[in-house]
């Protein structure tokens, strides 16, 4: 790595890019913004680019490229402003770009994360979609064009940082079995509603499910740790990241603190983990910095206070997602990507009043039920195509079962 690397945030204004400039900050010598992107937040990505002078900020329409310039015009930046998912790949495959931190929520970043893997950037993925979406086809433009692919999702972030050091250094070039593990333990912390009674869960609004009791988190993603949905998009995602296609080589374990932040048990018993305070900023500043580690800004962890470590299962009567992602996983072709676009209809339409928390998993049950047979995984437009399929389906379903 050369001693300043260049960095293009897809998505800055949300929680990851806020805890990616915060790191940055951190290491001026090390590290210079090429571009910001963000979607609705223009006042914000307008502050970013005064303090963190960008070379481009990127929105999404022309309107809002209008407005962000005239911001900025304003406060006396010269950052270009451009629009559009052709300007975010742009700014994401530019030869000056060392690193793309891919925070984007939603399919809306699938084709820049893959854009900038097709160019050979160091790809830092915290958008679940790409991975959902598109798997195999995103970790074989990683194999073909050399990219370094850094999982920041803290728990795929922990699963890479305890696998053998071969193995990191080589991703899927052998099985992991060959390397010594026997399976990933990916641990969830079991959202807001873990001990509520299942009865109850009719009625939570999206208030209560957006307050997570560990994390700092957009409000979509929220809904998904509560629902446990997040957790079958991680399981998916571990599928493709360490080539783990066996339904037994990975489980999820309930662990309440959010200190343990996943484990890899190997071949002869041992169990590796790797533990630390619930701050985002770790696994991002292990994902910049990598093989090297650097200053994140994260308190060290008091074992002291902490107490005590809890783990148990998960209640698929009570998280019916997670059960809904492992059957998603074993249909295989387009109907991950099926499950997420569902899952996104669902939660948009939950936080707008339209649909009971319980009453997620069951459009996503009748969507995968009514789209899989029908779609296709041969390609990327195939897999776009089956996306919105069940999200056509998806909204049918919505306005047939609407509280309002």
């Amino acid at each position: 790595m050369s001693s300043m690397q260049k960095i293009t945030i897809l998505g800055s204004t949300g929680s990851i890019g806020v805890n990616t400039l915060d790191v940055i900050a951190r290491h001026p010598d090390r590290y210079q913004v090429f571009a910001l992107t963000g979607a609705s937040q223009l006042d914000k990505l307008a502050r970013q680019c005064m303090q963190f002078r960008p070379r481009f900020a990127v929105v999404l329409d022309a309107v809002s490229a209008r407005t962000l310039s005239g911001l900025l015009k304003e406060l006396g930046s010269d950052t270009e402003v451009l629009y559009g998912v052709a300007a975010l790949s742009e700014v994401s495959t530019a030869a000056e770009v060392d690193a793309v931190m891919a925070a984007i929520v939603g399919a809306a970043g699938m084709q820049p994360t893959l854009d900038a893997a097709r160019a050979g950037k160091r790809v830092l993925l915290a958008n679940k979609e790409t991975l959902v979406l598109a798997g195999s086809l995103f970790m074989d433009a990683v194999r073909e064009s050399g990219a370094v692919l850094l999982p920041i999702d803290s728990e795929h972030n922990a699963i890479f940082q305890v696998l053998p050091r071969s193995y990191r250094e080589n991703p899927c070039v052998i099985p992991l079995q060959d390397a010594g593990v026997k399976r990933i333990l990916l641990t969830a912390s079991g959202g807001p509603f873990r001990t509520m009674a299942q009865e109850k869960l009719h009625h939570v609004s999206p208030e209560q499910a957006c307050k997570h009791p560990n994390w700092s988190m957009g409000r979509k993603i929220s809904v998904d740790s509560a629902s446990l949905m997040n957790k079958g998009l991680e399981v998916i995602e571990a599928r493709w990241l360490f080539d783990a296609p066996e339904k037994n080589d990975i489980a999820v374990v309930v662990h309440p603190q959010s200190v343990v932040h996943s484990m890899v048990e190997y071949m002869d018993g041992s169990v590796l983990a790797q533990l630390g305070n619930p701050d985002m900023r770790t696994p991002i500043a292990y994902g910049m910095a990598y093989p090297e580690r650097i200053d994140a800004g994260v308190k060290s962890l008091d074992f002291f206070s902490v107490g005590r470590l809890d783990f148990e299962s998960p209640d698929l009567q009570r998280f019916p997602c997670l059960q809904l992602a492992f059957d998603a996983l074993a249909m295989a072709g387009a109907a991950p990507a099926i499950l997420n676009a569902a899952n996104e209809i669902a939660v948009e339409g939950f936080l707008n009043g339209m649909l009971r928390f319980t009453d997620i998993p069951r459009l996503i049950d009748a969507v995968l039920g009514e789209c899989t047979h029908r779609a296709s995984a041969e390609s990327l437009e195939a897999l776009l195509g089956a996306d919105q399929m069940a999200r056509a389906a998806a909204r049918q379903w919505l306005q047939s079962h609407a509280l309002c």
